[in-house]
């Protein structure tokens, strides 16, 4: 069984042996974009290039990108520690080609990495192509179509409609169909009782997609018509943490050893044990993925704030701080304790973990130690309210009275 380090170097290790640059991940925090507050995708940092304002360094490049969803129509903050598969922070796997491979060579390669490389087994994988739309005068996407099939039976190539199946930039720009790969890690007795096909993009969490496949061939223009693009382009944007989930034969990315570690940790500082009770898992759950976040937008240059991207940081870091207050019984700051463990997990792709240590612990452990005073102040206040509205003969607490001090 392949570990989470292991996973993502061979990603790597595939793409430079088919001529990939292997390049670094950008920020997760954007500076200097007004689009943009974190990076929320792969393709982020090469947005220059495939709208040709700067000129193609490398024409093939790989890397594994840190990613950031938690504004814009990119929100999962809520379903995180709440389900298996959704986090703030996540890593995605990607390839890109600026004018050189497309489609043919995209598929080929994401094929022998899951199943001849990874040895996925083929029979739970489905893809999705563009079915077409009438409306823009797009056909089917029989050419992507025409190559899964060299590996895939006809019954486990799906269309998909265009929400699902065209990617597009924004409301003008660079865009084009795109290919997901699914996978089905559900028991055989299940699979044989309903047809994977069936569940493909309904949010099963056992049946999900890892690996999206984007060709680049269109520009949108302003007046909504479509142009072939001179130069296509590749990108591809794969989950590690789901590829893991497959991978370590688990139901849960958070049961793979991206998290566990950390996981760990949470329960020795905190005195529980995980898998024991459900508010406890859930709470345990959002701390490991929101600890990632924080740490990470610390050594990007963003520190927790009360304004735009700071706000956000410090938003995940209060929801952290307040399922450890109300559901692990932690009345002092603990998150900061936990950076060994993420460095452990992580230290050795992301060398700025390690670099930057001490200012990462200083700072978690002073929003924690603010925010637990705030908590504190506003539970006693809360209950003197209710103790004068009980000694009055009422039930109800006033807004007024529980908004103002």
């Amino acid at each position: 069984m392949l570990s989470a380090k292991q996973t993502r170097e061979s990603f790597k290790e595939f793409f430079a042996s088919k001529q990939h640059q292997i390049v670094p991940s950008a920020p997760m925090v954007i500076k200097g974009d007004p689009t943009l507050m974190f990076t929320n995708a792969g393709m982020n940092q090469f947005k220059d290039i495939i709208l040709g304002n700067v000129p193609i360094k490398y024409p093939r490049v790989a890397d594994s990108q840190k990613c950031l969803r938690v504004s814009g129509k990119h929100n999962d903050l809520e379903e995180v520690g709440h389900d298996t598969y959704h986090h703030t922070m996540f890593e995605m796997l990607g390839n890109w080609s600026f004018g050189d491979y497309f489609k043919k060579e995209a598929i080929e390669w994401a094929w022998e990495y899951l199943v001849d490389v990874l040895k996925l087994n083929p029979e739970r994988l489905y893809t999705t192509v563009f079915e077409g739309s009438e409306a823009e005068g797009l056909e089917r996407d029989n050419e992507a179509a025409g190559y899964w099939e060299k590996f895939l039976p006809a019954d486990h190539i799906l269309n998909g409609n265009k929400k699902d199946n065209f990617w597009e930039m924004g409301d003008a720009g660079p865009c084009g169909p795109c290919s997901e790969i699914h996978i089905d890690l559900r028991s055989a007795e299940e699979r044989a009782t309903v047809d994977g096909a069936t569940l493909i993009n309904k949010d099963h969490p056992q049946v999900i997609e890892i690996w999206n496949l984007v060709f680049m061939q269109y520009n949108r223009k302003a007046d909504g018509s479509l142009d072939p693009l001179p130069a296509k382009v590749i990108d591809t944007g794969m989950g590690f943490e789901r590829l893991c989930m497959a991978l370590q034969g688990k139901t849960s990315n958070y049961d793979t050893d991206v998290f566990q570690p950390i996981i760990q940790k949470i329960a020795e500082l905190t005195g529980s044990r995980y898998g024991e009770n459900v508010q406890k898992d859930i709470a345990m759950r959002v701390i490991a993925d929101h600890i990632r976040t924080i740490s990470f937008s610390i050594t990007d240059g963003q520190l927790p704030s009360n304004a735009k991207a700071g706000y956000v940081i410090r938003r995940i870091l209060r929801r952290a701080v307040r399922y450890g207050y109300t559901f692990l019984d932690r009345r002092e700051a603990f998150m900061y304790k936990l950076l060994p463990a993420l460095i452990e997990t992580m230290g050795d792709a992301y060398p700025e973990l390690i670099d930057q240590q001490v200012l990462i612990e200083k700072v978690i452990k002073e929003e924690e130690e603010s925010f637990l005073r705030t908590l504190e102040t506003g539970i006693r206040l809360l209950d003197k309210k209710m103790e004068e509205a009980k000694a009055a003969g009422q039930n109800n607490v006033r807004g007024v009275d529980a908004c103002t001090r």
